[in-house]
């Protein structure tokens, strides 16, 4: 049988057999009170031994210019090195270009912001009166969303505006005044927006509610109905989500109409990430990061604390002991953060130290490692943790400090 790896105390060694023993949290002792249900350790770990397992190849029912696409998105769909539609574009694309409401359920890295900005983009050049809002949980993924726009529609005399918490209000309020076809936004800054009268939804056509899940997660409910009774009753709605918990099926009942749900996820744990925990023993936690990131294969790593106040500590004592970091958190202004996950993306800083709220949405490419240096709150937040790395068809790993 083939060995797994294990790491301790930063170096790794084989092992035989696993210990599925350990059911506790393994947190820091500051932790240790808080309520919620405590965590399996055995179940983040990749038990089974895949190597011989073929990989089923996906192959999509359609090709982009069945869609019936103009030139010139294909065009752009093309110059972003896109071949053929992933799984979710394959299957909402056509539905969105009908107009229908859909529920998209697919996991992170799948190609779904193309999969609902592609078809939006050609309703545009369709009809140059659309208007779209998408509402996002984060300030990152608003500005992310915003950059493929921008890649997709390039040239097409498509606008947008982006309306975040962290940024200067006037400024958006002045962009907003002036056309635009798309405004992307988070929940907060949208609601100050409509109260302001600054937001004008009444001409509005589509709405997305990107990550809805994680939305809900971070208390937005009420913020996402306030908004959306800004719109009017007939609008197209997409909701995109990586599951499909009851919040999520009250959200649709009472928002969608007649949806059309395609759901395209995967395994809850992606099989191309590689999964195992590092046991801390004698050493400082500290001590056991800083080892692992001195080896060579961890070249950009992503490691999640559970504070704001404990990320910033860990970044300031890797950055004196030599390494190249960053950190963000949600006592970091948007500037910063927006820095900081740059100086990441272009690989200018090794690892980029986070909690879980300035993490959500966070879309890197060629992430290596994921390290949770202290365990989530529950195993939601753990698939989204690790999800940050071995996105599309890359290969990635994860590692989890247990005590």
């Amino acid at each position: 049988m083939k060995t797994q790896r294990r790491y301790s105390r930063g170096k790794p060694t084989t092992k035989k057999k696993f210990d599925h023993s350990s059911n506790k949290s393994g947190g820091p002792s500051r932790h240790r009170g808080r309520k919620g249900p405590e965590l399996n350790i055995s179940s983040f770990i990749n038990k089974a031994d895949n190597s011989n397992v073929k990989e089923e190849v996906f192959v999509a029912d359609n090709a982009f210019a069945d869609f019936a696409l103009s030139p010139k998105v294909l065009n752009a769909i093309k110059n972003q090195g896109y071949t053929a539609p992933t799984p979710i574009q394959d299957k909402v694309i056509k539905p969105i270009l009908l107009g229908k409401d859909v529920v998209g359920l697919a996991n992170t890295g799948t190609g779904k912001t193309a999969a609902f900005l592609i078809p939006l983009v050609e309703g545009i050049l369709q009809d140059d009166n659309k208007r779209i809002l998408i509402v996002t949980p984060t300030r990152e993924l608003a500005v992310q969303i915003d950059q493929e726009l921008k890649r997709i529609a390039n040239g097409m005399s498509i606008y947008s505006a982006i309306c975040i918490g962290g940024e200067n209000m006037n400024g958006q309020i002045r962009r907003l005044k002036q056309k635009n076809h798309f405004v992307i936004g988070t929940p907060g800054r949208l609601m100050d927006l409509l109260k302001r009268k600054a937001l004008i939804l009444n001409q509005l056509t589509t709405v997305v509610l990107d990550e809805a899940d994680r939305m809900l997660d971070m208390g937005f409910i009420k913020d996402i109905q306030f908004i959306m009774s800004y719109m009017p009753r007939e609008k197209q709605t997409l909701c995109f989500s990586a599951t499909m918990s009851k919040k999520i099926e009250a959200l649709i009942n009472n928002f969608l109409k007649d949806p059309i749900t395609i759901s395209v996820r995967n395994a809850i744990t992606p099989k191309n990430i590689e999964q195992d925990i590092v046991k801390i023993k004698d050493k400082k936690r500290v001590d056991v990061l800083y080892d692992l990131l001195q080896q060579e294969e961890f070249s950009k790593v992503l490691v999640f604390g559970r504070t704001r106040h404990g990320v910033e500590n860990l970044s300031r004592t890797l950055a004196r002991r030599g390494l190249r970091v960053e950190s963000i958190h949600g006592n970091k202004s948007q500037t910063q953060r927006s820095r900081a996950l740059l100086k990441f993306k272009r690989n200018n800083v090794q690892a980029l130290i986070a909690t879980d709220v300035a993490a959500r949405g966070l879309h890197v490419d060629d992430i290596t490692h994921v390290i949770n240096y202290e365990l989530p709150e529950n195993y939601d937040d753990y698939i989204h943790r690790i999800g940050r790395t071995g996105r599309g068809v890359c290969k990635g790993k994860a590692l989890t400090f247990v005590n």
